[in-house]
């Protein structure tokens, strides 16, 4: 458990409640803030409200509590422009249905939204709702979106409901709200200062202008981690091949097609960086020669002459002076020995390595994986989560492996 009270210590944190019955512990998240060191503004919704009236939350904060949507003498001052600029970091909790729906849909229907959609903190989202609402397909599907845009989510949690009914929904306790916000600030600079590299996506080799050698790597685990390796600090350059994701936030972009362009990007840069993250998935053959034209369907078989492309993954960490180089192995079967075997061959530091073709909804085109760690001495499992949430683990464990080969 982290030290909240050096942790948060002066942190900015703007909550914003919105119309959930849980909204009454939400005045109790403020106090414990408050305690561990937090300046705390709160933005309330009409239907926080309904439950909540914002004198409490004025009187817990210490501060005045922001409601209208277009309040004149507010906006003369871009009133949700200034609170978006000042936090470290966004919270709602609760966060209603409706509300994660128009967080999805980018709605900007009241100051709230306004906010949300004006800052560039990280936010922290904590659910609260009927359990049904919770499992319904439109809110998993709006949970799902979010989690993609790299927000954090803590909760809900399991129990009885304010309605009576048993099941997941409830507003997590305080406590463990306070402890993410507490983990966040704890990983958002353990990378500080660091210059890192990841490579993400696919490689396209072609055959003749319209056609490739590719695989179905979608990217979305470099790109995750990319942003990760952001938000916990680091300079951060993404060499990534064509993939449709947009580019994480304040990450240097190197777009490339071929493994030959991928290789020229990496040895360029690599000199330069401490970290070394190859999460692409890069071809292992190209064609010997690829076609100036069209190639025409007259004959019935087509024979393709492969030739190996270059290892940029054991070239990097070959190198006299190498960067802490962490490889990625996707296999079928028998995972720990073909990874452990790339591990030893390739002089890596560390090697994740997930299962694909399982049909298990994790890998390949998923927006979820799960990850076995490995290092020359031991490993670490990371269980079954969302891209984003699971990179930010690996980049946890990554910066913790570093600084050891470093204070060693």
């Amino acid at each position: 458990m982290p030290d909240q009270s050096s942790t948060l210590l002066n942190r900015h944190i703007l909550l914003g409640v919105t119309g959930s019955i849980a909204a009454y512990k939400a005045v109790e998240l403020v106090r414990r803030l408050r305690e561990a060191g937090a300046e705390v503004r709160v933005v309330m919704t009409s239907g926080a409200q309904s439950f909540v009236t914002p004198l409490t939350f004025q009187t817990v904060s210490g501060n005045p509590v922001s409601c209208a949507h277009l309040d004149a003498d507010a906006e003369a001052g871009m009133g949700h422009i200034t609170p978006a600029r000042w936090a470290d970091l966004m919270v709602i909790a609760p966060a209603s249905a409706h509300t994660l729906a128009r967080m999805a849909y980018g709605l900007a229907d009241d100051l709230l939204m306004d906010i949300y959609l004006a800052t560039e903190a990280p936010t922290l989202v904590a659910p609260a709702m009927n359990r049904q609402m919770w499992s319904h397909p439109a809110t998993v599907e709006n949970v799902r979106l979010l989690k993609r845009r790299g927000l954090i989510f803590e909760g809900p949690d399991a129990g009885i409901q304010a309605c009576g009914e048993v099941g997941e929904g409830r507003l997590s306790d305080p406590a463990k709200i306070l402890s993410a916000i507490s983990r966040h600030f704890e990983s958002s600079g353990v990378l500080a200062k660091r210059r890192i590299m990841v490579t993400a996506g696919p490689t396209y080799e072609p055959i003749d202008p319209v056609r490739f050698v590719g695989n179905r790597s979608s990217g979305k685990m470099g790109y995750a981690i990319a942003a990760a390796a952001a938000a916990a600090g680091a300079e951060v350059t993404l060499v990534s091949g064509p993939v449709a994701l947009d580019a994480p936030t304040g990450v240097d972009m190197v777009r490339v097609a071929t493994a030959a362009e991928m290789r020229d990007a990496v040895f360029d840069r690599v000199a330069q960086c401490d970290i070394f993250i190859a999460a692409a998935a890069v071809a292992d053959y190209r064609p010997a020669t690829a076609e100036a034209h069209k190639i025409k369907k007259d004959a019935r078989e087509l024979v393709l002459q492969l030739q190996r492309t270059e290892d940029i993954l054991a070239g990097v960490a070959g190198l006299a002076q190498s960067p802490f180089t962490v490889g990625f192995a996707a296999e079928t079967g028998d995972l720990e020995t073909y990874a452990r075997k790339k591990l030893s061959e390739k002089r890596l530091d560390m090697i994740a390595a997930n299962w694909v073709g399982g049909g298990d909804g994790v890998g390949f085109d998923s927006d979820d994986n799960a990850l076995e760690l490995f290092w020359l001495d031991g490993g670490e499992s990371l269980p079954r989560a969302a891209k984003t949430v699971l990179a930010g683990k690996l980049i946890q464990t990554i910066a913790k492996r570093y600084h050891e080969r470093h204070s060693a």
